[in-house]
């Protein structure tokens, strides 16, 4: 799930569709003042009548607006629902035309047996352009998307992974490792629970050895430096080669070796089935948190989770916290789907 952001009138909300902000703006005036006269907009606006008009023509042309007969010249508003879907079903047949043009110069390039090295890896400069390039990977996949999640983050890790969501919500498979320092950042357990209950598979690891994002096992995108303070600011592209399937296969051996995160809805009760210590408990133990970040994680106090983890460790005979995960699991605790249930 991700939750509605309230758009502010002040906002280029209609951006997406060609509209810029002042045009926007003389929109909401005309939907407010309806048959309002070119003068009346002047004044109330700021703008000449001249500026005016010429806004005017770029709505008319948009479908936003329409002219009315007679005098004075007056215009009328078309519903925001109409004129916006008109402009989106253009925007879409534009973007499918593109699609189109886009495969038909691939058709056109040339293809050679053996690729220089300058093909296979690209290295992408720049914070917004590596933001850019991971959205297109997951834009693009169309199977499964591989995921490497470990801090530093180049956006902001309390805000969810919109494209993801709404690529889930399409049928994109998406199978994604936490290292377990990320889920000790505020809110980032709740945004990977609200991933898996939208269909991501999820697990957690002590340790995710770096970043990694790979669409379709053809293409892949992770840091060039090892440098937390320049993490975000470049990037390596792999293309298939056997560079790319040595990560995916990182990928896989990490996968086994990890625990799966369960979904937990925002309302659910606190305990597991039966009375048992929440799922989520062993998955952050076993990950490696400490007991302050599991109990912040898990919002009770630090007294109840030393409380949990006795009762689990000598319920299941366990010696480590690890091992208590992966005999809670082998009992059916919790899912080795990462759904939570056994």
């Amino acid at each position: 799930m991700t939750c509605l952001r309230i758009v502010n009138p002040h906002d280029n909300a209609l951006a997406a569709v060609g509209v810029d902000a002042e045009d926007e703006r003389i929109y909401r005036d005309l939907l407010r003042r309806p048959r309002a006269a070119l003068h009346e907009l002047a004044a109330h606006t700021g703008r000449t009548t001249v500026a005016l008009r010429r806004a005017l023509a770029r709505l008319e042309a948009l479908g936003l607006v329409s002219r009315m007969a007679g005098r004075p010249v007056r215009f009328l508003a078309t519903r925001p629902d109409v004129a916006v879907s008109a402009l989106i079903s253009r925007r879409e047949e534009g973007l499918a035309q593109a699609r189109l043009a886009a495969l038909a110069m691939l058709a056109e390039t040339p293809r050679t047996e053996n690729h220089s090295p300058e093909e296979l890896v690209e290295v992408v400069q720049g914070r917004a352009a590596v933001v850019q390039r991971f959205t297109q990977l997951q834009q693009t996949a169309t199977g499964e998307v591989l995921v490497l999640d470990r801090p530093p983050y180049a956006q902001d890790p309390s805000e969810q992974n919109v494209a993801e969501m709404e690529r889930l919500a399409r049928g994109l498979q998406v199978r994604g490792i936490y290292d377990a320092s990320a889920l000790e950042i505020p809110g980032k357990l709740r945004l990977a629970q609200e991933s898996v209950a939208a269909g991501e598979q999820a697990r957690v690891s002590p340790e995710v050895p770096m970043k990694l994002a790979i669409a379709d096992r053809r293409i892949a995108i992770l840091p060039l430096s090892t440098d937390e303070s320049a993490h975000a600011d470049s990037a390596v592209i792999v293309h298939s080669s056997t560079l790319l399937d040595a990560l995916v296969a990182l990928f896989e051996v990490l996968w086994r070796s990890a625990l799966p995160l369960p979904a937990r809805p925002l309302d659910a009760p606190s305990g597991g089935p039966a009375g048992l210590p929440d799922p989520e408990l062993f998955a952050l133990l076993a990950a490696g948190l400490k007991d302050e970040a599991v109990a912040r994680q898990l919002g009770v106090s630090l007294r109840t989770v030393h409380r949990r983890v006795s009762e689990m460790m000598e319920r299941l005979g366990a010696r480590t916290r690890f091992q208590a995960g992966l005999l809670a699991a082998r009992r059916g605790w919790w899912g080795e789907d990462g759904s939570g249930h056994g």
